[in-house]
């Protein structure tokens, strides 16, 4: 694996759990922060090429 496709998947694996915490304690404007930032690495990884798996943490689109 490279360094893009390593970096791409940890952040968002860092998202999807910055995500699911901002959604657990109710705080939906950084939920909607977290949630645009998630689709936006979710495009760059499909415009790359790399494959992203659903969110270990049940965190969906």
């Amino acid at each position: 694996m490279d360094a893009f496709t390593a970096g791409i998947l940890q952040r968002i694996r860092t998202t999807e759990s910055d995500l699911l915490r901002a959604r657990e304690s109710g705080d939906d404007f950084l939920a909607d922060v977290e949630q645009a930032e998630l689709e936006d690495l979710r495009r760059l990884a499909a415009e790359y090429g790399v494959e992203v798996e659903a969110g270990a943490a049940g965190v969906c689109s």
